[in-house]
């Protein structure tokens, strides 16, 4: 008997077939190959060939031909609900030890992973009878013996990973067969060995252009010093170099050689900015073609989608990775290791066998330190994951990591080898700036009236309602620019382009700019004159690495303020940073890495817990582990808010298209450029407001034109965020 597994009219309206026979194959061939990459790819097959063995049972056939519309008056009797049947199937034939690798993974290959215990609480599926008419005769394979060993903190991530084989394999033979169109746009391969000659090219020819400058000098040595030390093996690595040091296309011809010789797939470069995104994916793909390098940050959630069929189709326009380039956030990044849901997970082993670059990494959160160190270390002894930390201001991630009582402390990385040797002296090298620090509180005027004395002048804030307050008391005059997460993707790399061909032009005198952090690491912009609210001193610095960037005038000066006459700062990450930088000697040399250092002990010290939504709790325990439950704690950011359409641009045209012909991969992509994600009670205001429509399910569209404003972005008038919110 032909069972229907997949079904859809063509244009022509003859109804098109996929068996669950074809569709199983296919599957197992894919999952097989994916979890080949660390030595499993027995299991893999396996999973494959029982994901979907319950599509033989009477109730599904009836849905499937009714759901289509291919017997649309055909009744449904019973439970069409297949899952649980390949899972009862696998934990028969391999036992209840196979409930993490197999079991939990078949069962919730749509739903997303199960909390252990759910697996046989009282309303586990996996206790109903599997209906007569299902063959459950199956073969039992001979399972791959495990070449690495796993400790406690490692299962949870390879339950994950073989989770994801399933889940991505399953969506591609899908997509295959119902959107051969988003299919094809899939099938780039380029390896990394023959984009190495393109990006040979580009700094040949960018180094041909370069002025005779003492900076430029600097940033040849740190690429020199890259290209010599990438012949290493896969393990831990740091690139410490002052801001303006060249570290983005130096930590990519180091990770790009390292690739080469470790015969590992792609690069994966971690962000903490959408706004460094924006700039990075620019140079990458003049460098390399839009067609090899992907852009992947905040976008619409299909699993909050209640409509089953629009759900799954917007799950098969997620993103999975398989482009020898991608480029994410560390949130996107991180939570999609700790996540239980299919369309997320479903990337994660296309993190096998790469290099990961983690930018900025003084950025990761201290309250989940633990959990993301954890989960770096069994990437790297697991799934052959080499990883670089760049930054001006590199944190402690290695040895015994201490925090303010012994309960707190845990042990970090074993060894990170440094690439930039300490006599190479980069900081004295590439001093350009001085810090003046007035910790008096000043008033949104007063600091407004220091900015107009500069003509040309930066001035960067901890949160959007700063920005505003200051953006809207500067003249307008000559370029007057704001920038903040309020602006979808499009809007913010256009501004940023705007400032930068501004600067080249000495005809444009005046050149005021007010920014939230989103522009204080990764781009690059060269200001006399820089303005930095009091924040942490890795904050502080990346604000100075756009002051005097090429090093072209004699020293010039980065302003600190405080806004205390305003407001104190936010609680969290930005005052515990503010009083980490406080703590220190008011003579400390601001940019030596030995201040640093002491700047990431204070800071530290100050905290409680590096594992805050106690993550090794749910998940450490092999034989109780909370999928469901961790992922729903681990998020990096508390109130993770809406993300809603704005109007700019075209995106009204991309949102109609989205209308009449339903998502794809493609135009899911272009919509996201127009996207906003803004905190739960500014969304609830605007729907107050009335502004809001939900066009389909989960897609929110603010498409009253006057309520996205070209200098500012979207306007919430009636409560504007008290703190940056970052994605």
């Amino acid at each position: 008997m032909k069972y229907i597994s997949h079904i859809y009219q063509d244009q022509a309206g003859h109804w098109i077939i996929q068996s669950n026979e074809a569709h199983t194959a296919g599957v197992a061939k894919l999952s097989s190959q994916f979890a080949a990459e660390f030595g499993m790819g027995v299991w893999g097959k396996v999973l494959g060939q029982f994901h979907d063995r319950g599509k033989e049972t009477n109730a599904f056939q009836q849905h499937v031909k009714k759901d289509s519309g291919f017997a649309p008056e055909t009744k449904v009797v019973g439970d069409y609900h297949h899952a649980y049947i390949g899972a009862i199937i696998a934990r028969n034939l391999y036992g209840k030890t196979a409930d993490n690798f197999f079991v939990n993974q078949i069962l919730s290959h749509h739903s997303g992973l199960h909390d252990s215990c759910e697996l046989d609480g009282e309303k586990s599926e996996l206790k109903k009878d599997i209906p007569a008419e299902v063959n459950t005769n199956a073969e039992k394979d001979v399972l791959d013996k495990l070449s690495f060993k796993c400790g406690a903190s490692d299962i949870h991530h390879l339950s994950r990973m073989l989770y994801s084989c399933l889940v991505d394999a399953d969506y591609l033979d899908t997509e295959a067969f119902m959107d051969k169109g988003s299919s094809e746009l899939r099938a780039n391969k380029t390896a990394l060995k023959d984009l190495l000659p393109k990006l040979e090219a580009y700094l040949r020819n960018l180094k041909d252009r370069a002025e005779n400058t003492e900076v430029n000098h600097i940033r040849s040595e740190v690429q020199l010093r890259c290209v010599q030390t990438a012949v290493s093996p896969i393990g831990f690595y740091s690139l410490t170099v002052p801001t303006g040091g060249g570290k983005t296309l130096s930590s990519l011809v180091w990770a790009m050689k390292h690739a080469i010789h470790n015969g590992q797939k792609r690069i994966i470069i971690a962000i903490p900015y959408t706004s460094i995104i924006v700039q990075t994916v620019a140079i990458l793909r003049d460098i390399f073609g839009a067609e090899n390098v992907l852009e992947h940050h905040s976008n619409v959630d299909p699993e909050q989608i209640k409509d089953e069929k629009l759900r799954e189709q917007m799950k098969l326009a997620t993103e999975n990775w398989d482009y020898p380039i991608v480029v994410t956030t560390n949130v996107q990044l991180f939570e999609s290791m700790f996540s239980n849901k299919p369309s997320v997970c479903r990337k994660l082993h296309n993190i096998v066998n790469s290099v990961l670059i983690l930018d900025e990494v003084q950025t990761l959160p201290m309250g989940y330190l633990q959990p993301i160190v954890d989960s770096l270390k069994t990437y790297n002894s697991l799934f052959k994951v080499s990883v670089l930390f760049t930054t001006a201001s590199q944190p402690v991630l290695s040895g015994l990591i201490e925090g303010c009582n012994p309960m707190a402390s845990f042990q970090g990385i074993k060894a990170i080898n440094e690439i930039i040797p300490k006599d190479f002296g980069l900081h004295e090298r590439l001093r350009r700036v001085k810090l003046d620090i007035d910790n008096s509180g000043k008033s949104y005027d007063e600091v407004a009236e220091m900015l107009k004395a500069h003509k040309r002048v930066l001035c960067i804030v901890n949160t959007r309602k700063d920005a505003k307050e200051l953006y809207e008391r500067l003249p307008q005059e000559g370029k007057t620019l704001h920038l903040s997460k309020m602006m979808c993707p499009a809007h913010i790399s256009e501004t940023i382009e705007q400032i930068k061909t501004a600067l080249k032009d000495d005809d444009n005198e005046i050149i005021r700019v007010v920014s939230t952090q989103l522009i204080e690491a990764g781009v690059d912009i060269d200001f006399p004159i820089v303005f930095r609210q009091e924040a942490g001193l890795d904050s502080v610095l990346q604000a100075a690495g756009r002051c005097n960037r090429e090093g072209k005038k004699e020293v010039c000066t980065t302003y600190v303020f405080s806004l205390a006459k305003e407001h104190n700062l936010p609680k969290g990450g930005i005052q515990n940073g503010n009083n980490a930088r406080l703590s220190l000697d008011p003579s400390s040399d601001w940019f030596a890495p030995e201040t640093m250092s002491s700047y990431f002990r204070q800071l530290y010290c100050r905290n409680d817990s590096f594992d805050r939504k106690d993550i090794k709790h749910y998940l450490y325990d092999v034989h109780n582990m909370c999928f469901a439950s961790a992922a729903e704690k681990f998020r990096l950011i508390e109130d993770a808010g809406e993300t809603v359409v704005v109007c700019w641009k075209n995106s009204m045209e991309l949102v109609q298209k989205l209308l009449q012909n339903g998502p794809s991969y493609l135009l899911m992509k272009k919509i996201s450029k127009y996207c906003v994600n803004i905190y739960q009670r500014d969304f609830e205001a605007l729907c107050k407001m009335g502004v809001v429509t939900e066009k389909r399910e989960g897609l929110f569209v603010v498409d009253y034109a006057q309520q996205y404003d070209e200098h500012i972005g979207l306007r919430i008038d009636n409560n504007w965020a008290n703190e940056s919110l970052i994605i």
